[in-house]
């Protein structure tokens, strides 16, 4: 269940933003530079083994779509894989697999991501490689039609066949109206049979300019040498703008929003989520601080092996929950939610959970959350990022996620030093202002009978992820 809202808030790939990145006990400072055409290149050299991660960074993702091409940005993220001028399809990963290394790819709202894992001294293969296929992704139409159906597969797999992710797939059209966010990453399924090769085509064209990516290079690198090969295999690549994005801004909720959704299903879930403050930039603002120290709620209610949901909501023999979930969203390229989700325990409805949820939210607008519970989270937060960052994966995707966002690449020493300094009255304040209807939809899952002579779907071959 907390996966599955996760997934569905859009953390493809990234770790909650209150384990972002800061500073580890022998620092290992970055560097970024910019080439001629636009493109970015930031470094982090990190000499504890001959290990190093290559990551190709385009803002672009399902945000930035248009009602009809849904899916377009996954899509072509599958595509970017079945060939270039120079690479017939399928080979770009059998070339990695001969160096020693690991490949994949992923696509968020907000952002699309493709990474090799290799030996230091492979570096430079893998940059000729992604350069190639940056410029010169070229596949023909067959290729283009089995692809699709692999994502559709991927479509029933995920979705389709989950109760449970259609229920957030229809709340997050719910929940958003103008916003882009409103789509699924998928794409809906008409929208997928409804696509051409030249849809992707013109999307890549569109939206893959070196203005409009960024590569980063984490592990045991020289920044020099990392510069060097930028400028050979990405520098010769021929600039072009990045198209002009309209702000696409959801209107105000004033007003409750709830949607039933019927489906074969074990047990109901009921999910809440509300309309919160981000924060878009780390100069001080009224808006930051209600982000951070909703956050820090998010933390105290779900933050850690026995928080308050679980205590209050899923132990003990009359209990209401067999899981209980909150979540913030703090930063993105769209609005952002705070979330309470649950699967009512046996005997107990989805009516009793949400207003369970709602009744600990309540409790600490009232009666304030302690001191200790504020220094647990906090120090988790800096505890959590030590061994995290021992990743030089870890370290190359907060780099790229931060730069994608628009946020400055320090942003995880920024977020530490920010939410070291909340305070208890600040998440007590935030707790009494934001849990109101008018910025609430509530989604409920309403369990069906099961078929027990339906089949079981299996697996399409060829899919990403």
């Amino acid at each position: 269940m907390k996966h599955l809202l996760r997934r569905w808030l859009g953390a493809f790939l990234l770790a909650l933003p209150f384990v972002a990145s800061g500073q580890t006990s022998t620092p290992k400072p970055f560097e970024q530079f910019t080439l001629t055409n636009g493109l970015t290149v930031i470094v982090k050299p990190d000499r504890r083994a001959p290990t190093a991660v290559h990551m190709l960074w385009v803002r672009v993702g399902s945000i930035d779509e248009v009602d009809g091409t849904s899916g377009v940005a996954h899509v072509l993220e599958h595509m970017l894989f079945k060939g270039s001028r120079e690479v017939k399809p399928g080979e770009f990963s059998r070339r990695v697999a001969a160096l020693g290394g690991q490949e994949n790819a992923f696509t968020a709202r907000d952002y699309t991501g493709y990474f090799q894992q290799i030996p230091a001294n492979r570096l430079e293969d893998v940059m000729k490689l992604e350069a190639d296929r940056f410029a010169n992704n070229l596949w023909p139409d067959e290729e283009f039609t089995k692809e699709l159906e692999v994502v559709k597969e991927e479509r029933r797999l995920r979705t389709d066949d989950s109760p449970r992710a259609q229920l957030f797939e229809q709340m997050n059209a719910t929940i958003f109206q103008a916003s882009p966010y409103r789509r699924p990453i998928i794409g809906w399924m008409s929208d997928l049979d409804a696509m051409t090769p030249q849809d992707a085509r013109d999307f890549y064209r569109q939206w893959y300019v070196p203005a409009n990516a960024a590569v980063v290079v984490a592990g045991d690198v020289d920044v020099a040498q990392v510069r060097a090969l930028a400028e050979k295999y990405y520098g010769g690549i021929a600039a072009r703008p990045v198209p002009a994005r309209k702000p696409r801004e959801e209107p105000q909720q004033a007003g409750i929003r709830s949607i039933d959704f019927k489906a074969p299903a074990s047990q109901s879930v009921v999910a809440l989520a509300f309309k919160v403050p981000q924060i878009a930039s780390f100069e001080p603002s009224a808006q930051a601080d209600d982000a951070l120290a909703l956050t820090v709620l998010a933390a105290v209610l779900d933050g850690y092996d026995g928080a308050r949901l679980a205590r209050a909501l899923t132990q003990g023999p009359d209990r209401l929950a067999d899981s209980a979930d909150a979540w913030n969203g703090l930063w993105g390229r769209g609005p952002q939610i705070f979330s309470l989700a649950g699967v009512p325990a046996p005997g107990k409805t989805p009516e009793q959970l949400q207003a369970a949820l709602r009744a600990e939210v309540a409790k600490i607008a009232k009666d304030g959350i302690s001191a200790a519970e504020l220094a647990r989270v906090k120090t988790q937060w800096v505890a959590s990022e030590v061994y995290k960052l021992d990743s030089v994966m870890n370290q190359a995707r907060e780099l790229g996620s931060y730069w994608a966002l628009g946020l400055p690449l320090d942003a995880g020493e920024r977020l530490i030093a920010r939410l070291r300094a909340v305070t208890a009255a600040q998440v007590q304040a935030v707790a009494g202002n934001y849990f109101g209807d008018d910025q609430l939809t509530v989604a409920t899952l309403r369990p069906q009978p099961l078929d027990p002579n339906r089949p079981q779907r299996k697996r399409a071959a060829g899919g990403r992820h």
